[in-house]
Order: C-alpha cells, then sequence, then structure tokens
C-alpha cells in the first residue's frame, strides 16, 4: 500500500472545517475526540441552511412544492446512504436517531418476537453498552440467554472462543465492528459466515468503522447493520439500520403514529411498506438531509483514500505515544503499514486519573477524551476505572499529533513535579 503523506488530504480539506480555526484557551486547538463525534464540513451545514431558507416543510404528505423538494431531498439522502454501504434496495436504509435507537429497534421488533427461553445471544465484551443493554433487557424478558466473547492477550476479538460458543442455542451474534476503546477492528465478515453455519443472525456495530473505512454490507453479508451519522461528518440526532430486505419485511413495526401507517381504523390499523413501516412520525428532516450531504463529502474524497491516510496516522500516533514513559496502552500493535487497529489509542498514566490529564490538555488547545467510553464491563477487565482516549480522523495532522504528545508529556511531568 502506497503510503499517502499529510498534504494530500488532511491540509486540503481543513478549510473545509470551520470549527477547526479557533484558539482554545490561547492554543490553537487539537480536536483528539472523534471517536466521540465527528467536526461537521461547511458543505453539510451549507446543506442544513439551504433546508430551511429554502426548502422547510414536512416530508411525504404535502403536494406543494416545499413539500415535494424536502420529500426528495430527504429521500434522496436515503439513496446516497444505500450507495455508500452497497445496500442492495433503498428500502433497507431506515432512519433512526442513532445507531443506539437502531439496536434497540432490532432488540424489540425482532428480537421480542423471535427470541425464547435458553435461546442465546453471543456479544462481547468489548461492546458499547448501546450494544448491551438493550439485549440485557430483551433477555430479561424473554429468558433468552447472553454469552460473551473474550478478549485475547492482545486485546482482540477471541475467535477461537467464538467457534466454541456457537451452537444450534445460538439465535444471535451482535458485535462491534471496530472498539471505541480498543482500536481493534473485528473480522465480522468471517463472524457473519461463521455465525450463518448455525443458522443465527448477526448484527454489526458499525458506528467506529463507517466514518473509516469502505463498508459493503452485501460482502459482510450482515442481517443488519447500524451506524451514527454524528461520527461522520452528519448532525446529531440522525443514524441508520441497514437490514436485509426480507428480514425487515417480517419484523413489526417498532414505533406507532403517523407515517409508519397504511390504514386507520378505531379499533385496528395496517402499516405502510418499507422503509417507512420503522419511520414513525414526522422524521428528523434537516438531519437527513445532512447525512447525504455528509455522505457526498466523504464520498467525494474516497473512503479508500481516507482509510490509507488513517493507517498512515495511526502508525504515527502509536509509534509516538509509545515513546512516552509508564504509558499503559490498550489493544493491539497496529501493523507495519498502520492496519490492523483503528487511528485512537487509549491509554492509562500510572497515578494521575484520566480526567485530569484531560483538563490540563485542554488547557493547551489538546482535546481528548476521558472516562470509559461506554465500556464499563470492559473496563472492568482491564482494572482500569477510567482511561484517556485520543482518536483522529482525516483532517487530522502529524503536527497536531506532534503537539498532543508535546502537551501530554508536560502534562504527565506537571503531575511528577507535583508528586516530588
Amino acid at each position: 500500500m502506497a503510503t499517502v503523506k499529510t498534504p494530500s488530504i488532511a491540509s486540503s480539506v481543513r478549510q473545509d472545517f470551520p470549527i477547526l480555526h479557533q484558539e482554545v484557551h490561547g492554543h490553537p486547538l487539537v480536536y483528539l475526540d472523534n471517536a466521540a463525534t465527528s467536526q461537521k464540513p461547511q458543505a453539510m451545514l451549507d446543506a442544513l441552511m439551504h433546508y430551511y431558507q429554502c426548502d422547510n416543510a414536512n416530508v411525504h404528505r404535502g403536494v406543494h412544492s416545499l413539500s415535494a423538494r424536502s420529500t426528495d431531498a430527504y429521500e434522496g439522502a436515503r439513496d446516497k446512504v444505500q450507495q455508500f454501504i452497497n445496500a442492495a434496495h433503498r428500502e433497507e436504509i431506515i432512519y433512526t436517531r442513532n445507531a443506539s435507537e437502531a439496536i434497540n429497534l432490532v432488540a424489540y421488533a425482532w428480537g421480542w418476537a423471535n427470541l425464547q427461553r435458553d435461546d442465546e445471544i453471543i456479544l462481547t465484551v468489548m461492546e458499547h453498552h448501546s450494544n448491551l443493554v438493550p439485549w440485557q433487557m430483551i433477555a430479561q424478558r424473554t429468558g433468552a440467554v447472553i454469552k460473551h466473547v473474550p478478549i485475547t492477550e492482545t486485546g482482540e476479538f477471541d475467535l477461537e472462543v467464538f467457534k466454541t460458543l456457537l451452537s444450534d442455542k445460538t439465535k444471535l451474534v451482535s458485535v462491534v465492528h471496530v472498539s471505541n476503546t480498543l482500536g481493534c477492528i473485528n473480522p465480522v465478515k468471517e463472524i457473519c459466515a461463521l455465525a450463518h453455519n448455525w443458522g443465527a443472525k448477526v448484527l454489526i456495530d458499525g458506528c467506529q468503522s463507517t466514518p473509516h473505512m469502505p463498508i459493503d454490507v452485501q460482502d459482510l453479508d450482515c442481517d443488519w447493520f447500524v451506524a451514527s451519522g454524528h461520527k461522520m461528518c452528519a448532525p446529531t440526532g440522525i443514524g441508520f439500520l441497514y437490514g436485509k430486505l426480507a428480514l425487515l419485511e417480517a419484523m413489526p413495526p417498532f414505533f406507532g403514529g403517523g407515517e409508519m401507517i397504511a390504514d386507520v381504523f378505531l379499533d385496528r390499523s395496517t402499516y405502510a411498506g418499507l422503509p417507512h413501516k420503522f419511520e414513525a412520525g414526522t422524521p428528523a428532516i434537516s438531519e437527513a438531509i445532512g447525512l447525504g450531504a455528509a455522505v457526498d463529502y466523504l464520498t467525494g474524497i474516497g473512503m479508500d483514500r481516507i482509510n490509507a491516510y488513517e493507517h498512515e496516522m495511526t502508525q504515527y500516533l502509536y509509534q509516538q505515544i509509545a515513546k512516552v514513559p509508564n504509558l499503559t496502552l490498550y489493544g493491539p500493535k497496529p501493523q507495519k503499514d498502520g492496519s490492523g487497529r483503528a487511528a485512537l489509542v487509549t491509554f492509562t498514566v500510572p497515578n494521575i486519573h484520566a480526567n485530569d490529564l484531560s483538563t490540563l490538555l485542554d488547557h493547551e488547545g489538546v482535546a481528548i477524551r476521558s472516562g470509559h467510553h461506554c465500556t464499563q464491563p470492559l473496563h472492568r477487565l482491564l482494572e482500569a476505572n477510567s482511561t484517556a482516549r485520543a482518536s483522529l480522523y482525516f483532517y487530522n495532522t502529524r503536527e497536531e499529533v506532534d503537539r498532543f504528545i508535546k502537551a501530554l508529556v508536560e502534562t504527565i511531568d506537571f503531575f511528577s513535579g507535583m508528586e516530588a
């Protein structure tokens, strides 16, 4: 794989992100909290403003011009998402508020109807709470049993143990594509094939993969795939669920109300076809249009280019932070070309709380995340109450990594001086 130099992407796109050009506490902002949410390009912001200034109207039910234009933009964004992840049908794309809602939709519309006592759900110990709590709630209601795939010594999905957990009792496997804490990239295509051999369905949490690498749901052969727009240059309040057409058609509605109906009588109702069966009420119209604009923006750059550039940045970030003494780094090391893990590092420093690190780095203009990253079970396994996390996106530069490392070393030295 050819090495992609910094100017090829980051330097050429930074002017597209207004928020990056500011100072925090007198220092130029270095934004390294992209695993929590990405920043937004001007093209996406312009799409939101255009909708509210020119096309604002409710979708689908109006016959006037504003409603028609609004509907075209809203449904056009669905087509863009379909193409972005290579879904076979546009009806397989369901708008949700976020990935959490998408997982809940599957848990209640499919899980409640299909899981029975002693059926088994396989998750992993690295899952985000959004891919743990809904299944815990469904298991409590149905009597299903949850099993968890452990991690290896290098902080990766333990494929060999996973194989031993599969059986004819397995009805669902729900797994994160990329861990937001460990940075490992799970072998989801192989996971899908193994699970399908036992007749189980597979849901993939793509929140940390969709913004960073090409996604082809047909190639993965997953049954469901979820993502959140706000991590991929789109607004908050919009995400999507992909599901295989036959599965979605067989699932009952999750929410009831307007838009998701065909006919309503006082004593019964019939439901609309896909995708509207799962989209009750006035939708997040501008947010969906913003998602479409974000997809256009990412597609214009090229997901292969973004992925290749992030490999380079992953390697550089990991090399530089590994030089800092006494850090504990979590997850697998990147391969020589930077592949094999996400563009993030999660770490702890002895005797310094992650929140304290994050606070002092903020005073240097460096924004990172601290806490449990919604992976409390994993943190208990790692025996870490809290970790610090720096996460990159395609607009970050080597110079920003250098500033982060310099500020991190100075912050650690400051705390060491206080102890002395």
